[in-house]
C-alpha cells in the first residue's frame, strides 16, 4: 500500500539516538552510528521522531510500505522489555542518548502556559528553537501551523506580543541585518515541506526589516504555494502602525 511514512537521511544523521528515544514504536534503532527504520510495519507515519532530530535528517515520504501492524509493535516492545531485564540493562537504556549539536538547535515541543500565581503574563511559545538558522525544516510543529515570522526587534517593542503574536502560532525570529543571511531558500523549503495555513510576519519601521518581508515573499515564489501572508509593522515605541 502506499502510505506517509518517516525516511532517514544518512548523510545528514549525526547518530545522536534522540529519535530512538522519540519513536514510541521502537521503530528506529541506531545501526553503525546511524538512526535506520528498522521495519515499515513499526512506524505509524505520525512523526513523532521528526521534531527530536536537530539536523533535520529525518521527513516524511509517500511510497509503498507495509501497512502499520499495532500487534507486531507490541510483541516487538515485550521482547526488547524482556531481553533488556534479562541482561539488567534497563536502566542504561531508559538514560537520554547523548546531544551531539549545539543544545539550542535541539527540536522540542511544549505546551503554552495558563495564568497562575506566580506568573501574571504566561509565556505562549508552543515549540523551540525560534531562531530559522536552527530549526529543521520538516520539523511536526509546523504541519498545518499558523506561522509567526518575526523581526528579532518586535517582541522587545510591543509589550503584549505574546497575547497578540504568538499565542496559537508557531513562532520564527531572525534579523536580515544581524543575521547576515538570505533565508529565502530555507524559508521556501519550510513553506514546500508543510501545510502551512498563514503566516504574520511582524516588523520594525527600520529600513533593514524590509528585507525579512522580501526573504518570506521570495520563498512564496520559489515554493510555488499560496499562502496568505499579513505584514505588521511596529514603532519602537509600541504601536502597530
Amino acid at each position: 500500500m502506499i502510505r506517509r511514512i518517516i525516511e532517514i537521511d544518512q548523510k545528514k544523521c549525526n547518530g545522536c539516538g534522540l529519535c530512538v528515544k522519540a519513536c514510541h514504536e521502537g521503530a528506529i534503532a541506531l545501526i553503525d552510528g546511524k538512526a535506520v527504520l528498522t521495519r515499515d510495519d513499526y512506524c505509524d507515519g505520525l512523526g513523532d521522531c521528526l521534531p527530536n532530530c536537530p539536523v533535520g535528517a529525518i521527513s516524511f515520504v509517500e511510497r509503498e510500505a507495509a501497512a502499520y501492524d499495532e500487534a507486531a509493535v507490541q510483541a516487538h516492545l515485550a521482547l526488547r522489555s524482556a531481553s533488556e531485564k534479562a541482561c539488567d540493562c534497563s536502566s542504561s537504556q531508559e538514560e537520554a542518548p547523548a546531544f551531539h549539536g549545539c543544545p539550542g538547535s535541539m527540536a522540542r515541543t511544549m505546551s503554552p502556559k495558563a495564568a497562575d500565581c506566580t506568573s501574571e503574563v504566561p509565556s505562549q511559545l508552543s515549540m523551540w528553537p525560534v531562531q530559522l538558522k536552527l530549526v529543521a525544516p520538516n520539523a511536526a510543529y509546523f504541519q498545518n501551523c499558523d506561522l509567526l515570522m518575526a523581526a528579532d526587534c518586535t517582541a522587545y517593542a510591543y509589550g503584549n506580543f505574546h497575547a497578540d503574536f504568538i499565542k496559537d502560532r508557531v513562532c520564527l525570529i531572525a534579523c536580515p541585518k544581524l543575521d547576515d543571511t538570505d533565508y529565502s531558500h530555507k524559508l521556501a523549503e519550510i513553506f514546500s515541506a508543510n501545510n502551512i495555513r498563514s503566516i504574520t510576519l511582524t516588523r520594525m519601521t527600520v529600513p533593514c526589516c524590509g528585507g525579512l518581508v522580501r526573504m518570506v515573499e521570495n520563498a512564496l515564489q520559489m515554493a510555488g504555494v499560496d499562502i496568505p501572508l499579513k505584514v505588521v509593522t511596529i514603532s519602537p515605541d509600541g504601536k502597530i502602525l
